[in-house]
């Protein structure tokens, strides 16, 4: 029997404006000044301030010029006089535009040097030729853009496929998220894309061309003794898997010669030397300002005489291609309005953000990294009243100048631990003071982990001897043993 039932549920629907803003935040300022260049080049209708001037100026020395002129020009004003037809703009294609711009005595044929292919377009070359349907395709696309300086994928493929929901309501199976990302693993280089060092070694293994014997016990020893493996306890994986010494060498050689950082040394992932800071944090007389390093940053605004053309077209009775036109050019007005609009929001919520961290880490700007205090996202998304997400989006990848140096945003934000007079002290300060305390250390006999974990539990500060020896890694700091000087 067929039954009817009525379910209410509520569903988030982002508009085609909230979903460009959310990806304008994620840019930094170089990145968004190519991104405003893209969109001058797509749409008709948006102009860069300056280009708008100087066509002004144009037009107002050819009119001088007219005037001062004797030539009777009757016939070309009537032609002036006449509106612009619709079928001249959407026709513009079919002009000649090599023929116009060439001289009669200019070689056609302009040898130029050959462009060397980033990693990033390697691997997108690749996945175009995988024959995906378009979601497939726009989930390789952010994987491939999400790699790492070594070519490691450490964001969760579940986290990737849960934003592409998000933000443009692409819904794809995990299943066959899994089964994209083992596909991209086994592109050139082999073993890119991998979630950890285990995972690239075992397919570059899968795929070499060598004794599939030995094969076989290298991924069965990455696969079920990889701790082993990772500790250097051969002797243990010998002796469980049953090997001789020679069949164990053989293995292990074979591992040696797997590459294990496939994305390294390739030229859009390197790291840069230069940081260009998104914004400059300065004191002038006596108060901290903020300002958004944002000069070079193209001016856009709608251009008039489309905006005079789409008016007169809508009052007018129109054919079938004047419609065309006319909805052609209503979409891009609507695109090009919504896009200076999430510039101008983007601008304003950057603004506020950073504005929102000097409050919050004022004494780091005044006095240095010693004064960091503990920072969350949730703490800066209460003070401003949005969303932790857009927090985390406008953090990422983005730097700050300020009298303490240069700092990713991401910078201020740690956890913090509570000294014994219920002070609330940064983990990066922690990270400061075990710096100090080896700087100062009598290099004849330096300090131990267990050592300096005593020494700041001296001063109130409670953290373990393996949270010493995480932090001494961090800072490249050497063993003890490593650091003793004979002098």
């Amino acid at each position: 029997m067929l039954t009817l039932n009525q379910r209410l549920s509520q569903q988030q629907r982002l508009s085609p404006q909230q979903i460009q803003y959310q990806k304008l935040l994620q840019l930094n300022n170089l990145a968004l000044e190519q991104r405003i260049k893209t969109e001058l080049e797509m749409n008709p209708l948006l102009v860069e301030e300056m280009e708008l001037e100087t066509e002004q100026d144009d037009k107002e020395k050819e009119t001088e010029t007219e005037t001062e002129s004797e030539v009777d020009t009757t016939e070309d004003s009537d032609k002036a006089d006449e509106e612009f037809s619709l079928e001249d703009f959407m026709n513009d294609d079919e002009l000649d535009h090599e023929k116009l711009n060439r001289s009669n005595d200019e070689e056609v044929f302009h040898p130029i040097a050959p462009q060397k292919t980033s990693l990033y377009e390697h691997l997108r070359e690749q996945l175009m030729m995988l024959d995906l349907d378009e979601n497939l395709y726009m989930l390789g696309e952010e994987i491939i853009g999400n790699l790492d300086a070594d070519g490691y994928l450490k964001r969760d493929l579940a986290e990737i496929v849960q934003e592409l929901e998000l933000f443009e309501h692409v819904k794809i199976d995990m299943k066959d998220a899994e089964e994209l990302l083992k596909k991209i693993q086994k592109f050139d280089p082999i073993g890119i894309a991998s979630r950890s060092l285990q995972e690239c070694l075992i397919v570059q293994l899968q795929e070499a061309k060598a004794d599939e014997y030995y094969k076989y016990i290298a991924i069965k020893i990455l696969e079920d003794y990889y701790d082993e493996f990772s500790k250097r306890r051969f002797d243990i994986i010998k002796k469980k898997m049953k090997l001789t010494d020679d069949t164990l060498k053989e293995a292990l050689d074979l591992i040696q010669k797997m590459n294990p950082k496939p994305g390294e040394g390739n030229v859009d992932i390197v790291e840069m030397n230069q940081v260009t800071p998104d914004f400059i944090v300065e004191k002038v007389n006596d108060m901290w300002i903020v300002t958004l390093n944002d000069k070079s940053m193209p001016s856009i605004t709608i251009d008039k005489k489309y905006l005079e053309m789409f008016d007169a077209n809508k009052r007018k009775k129109r054919s079938d291609r004047e419609r065309e036109t006319y909805k052609f050019l209503r979409e891009k007005f609507e695109s090009a309005k919504w896009f200076i609009a999430c510039i101008q929001q983007r601008r304003d919520t950057l603004m506020k953000i950073m504005r929102a961290i000097l409050e919050m880490q004022y004494e780091f700007f005044e006095k240095g990294p010693k004064y960091l205090k503990p920072m969350i996202y949730k703490d800066i998304a209460d003070i401003i009243g949005m969303d932790i997400s857009t927090i985390s989006r406008v953090v990422n990848g983005k730097y700050v100048q300020s009298p303490q140096g240069i700092h990713e945003l991401k910078y201020f934000f740690s956890e913090g631990l509570s000294t014994d007079t219920g002070e609330e002290v940064s983990n990066k300060h922690i990270r400061e003071r075990v710096k100090e305390i080896i700087e100062s250390e009598n290099k004849k006999a330096p300090y131990s982990d267990e050592k300096i974990a005593q020494m700041l539990q001296a001063e109130g500060i409670h953290v373990a001897r393996r949270t010493i020896a995480k932090y001494r890694e961090m800072l490249k700091i050497p063993v003890a043993r490593l650091r003793k000087e004979n002098i």
